[in-house]
Order: C-alpha cells, then structure tokens, then sequence
C-alpha cells in the first residue's frame, strides 16, 4: 500500500487518501479516501465542577457498528457502506478519544482517564454504541446518526448511578461523502457535549448524596 503526499483538508475535517485499496472486499483496486473527524467539545458554563475521578470504559458496539467502514442506511432494514471512504479509526475508538479530550478539556472534573490506565476511581462510565451511519430515511439526503446507551457506575459498590440512551440525527446538506462526513463531525460533537454534561451533573448528584466521612478524631 502506497501513500500518496497530498493530504486533503476542509476545517475542521482531515482527509487522508490512500492509492490501491478497496473498502468493499473483492472489489476493484481504487483510491480510498480516509476521513477523521476533528472534533473539540466545548464546556458548558452550566456544567459542575466535581472533585471526584473517572474512569471511561472500552465503548463497546456490535461488529458492524465498530468498523473503520462508513455505515450507510439507505432504507429501513438495509445497511451499506460507502464505497471508497473510510474512517480513520473504528467508532468506538473516535467516541473514547472524543469523550477523554472532551472531559480533560472541560477542567471541570478532579481526574478523568481510560479504564486501562489503573487510576484509583469514583465512577465509571460505560457506553454501548448502537448505531453509527448515514440514515437516508425515506429522504434524498442522509443523517448522520449516533445513537449509544450510557451508564454511570459507582467504583465501590457497582451500582448503577443513571443510564440514558442518547440519539443525535444531523442532517448532511448533500448527499456527497464528503459534506456527510461533516454531519457526523457535528453529530459527535453535539452527542459528546450531551454525554459529557450529564456524566457530571448525575455524579455530582449522587455525590452529594454520599454521607460525609466519619471523623477519627476523638
């Protein structure tokens, strides 16, 4: 596989362009263009801040769903991809970055990393990918619709703090691959925001609930 210099740009996506690969196994040998989202979460003035530390678990997604492959919906029950356009990484892998620079960027929270790094922790978050694909819905254009299940868990005692499924469908201007992978940009921006807002105002709530330490003082 060859990689050609020119890298392509439209702000704030970045397109990579790949020379003799095929997204669909089997098929001609053709330039693949890789798309990867940019996307920087800005915190929301009504957020809390929280002395507390979490941790986010592996998002985890039906095979299907967590592909590199653009998932596109061209009518109910039927699901494709596009030909010739990848994402740069699987789709629970740009959720967990989003979602860790998300939170790391907010500076509204005490400490916040992936599960696998060991940090001694509060919560955990865990979420299920469910859908990630472009939903024409009877239309001439797509939405690019995220749809995931999130939970937030006390470390201690494993118990299910708050769940919630959200769903964002932004519609794209075209149906051009490009202009849809823009939609996307703006629907995992705006299902993070919302994940990311709820994640600390249901921990701070439960938070407060907590019993204050005993004191060991005689």
């Amino acid at each position: 596989m060859t990689v050609l210099p020119s890298i392509k740009r439209f702000a704030p996506l970045c397109l990579l362009v790949l020379a003799g690969c095929s997204v669909l196994a089997g098929g001609d040998r053709q330039s693949v263009t890789i798309y990867a989202p940019q996307v920087r979460v800005q915190a929301d003035p009504a957020w809390p801040q929280v002395d507390w530390q979490l941790v986010l678990a592996k998002p985890s997604a039906a095979r299907l769903v967590d592909s590199p492959r653009i998932n596109v919906r061209p009518s109910p029950g039927e699901l494709e991809v596009y030909r010739g356009a990848t994402w740069s990484q699987p789709a629970t892998d740009m959720l967990e970055d989003t979602l860790l620079r998300g939170f790391e960027d907010s500076g509204r929270i005490a400490a916040v990393a992936r599960i696998a790094t060991g940090i001694r922790s509060d919560y955990k978050l865990t979420t299920d990918l469910r859908r990630f694909e472009a939903d024409y819905r009877g239309g001439d254009t797509p939405a690019a619709t995220i749809e995931l299940n999130a939970k937030l868990i006390h470390s201690v005692d494993q118990r299910v703090v708050a769940a919630r499924t959200f769903v964002v469908a932004e519609p794209a201007a075209s149906a051009d691959i490009p202009t849809v992978a823009r939609a996307f940009e703006t629907a995992l921006d705006k299902v993070s925001t919302d994940l990311i807002g709820w994640t600390l105002l249901s921990g701070q709530h439960d938070a407060a609930r907590q019993p204050a330490p005993r004191s060991s003082g005689k």
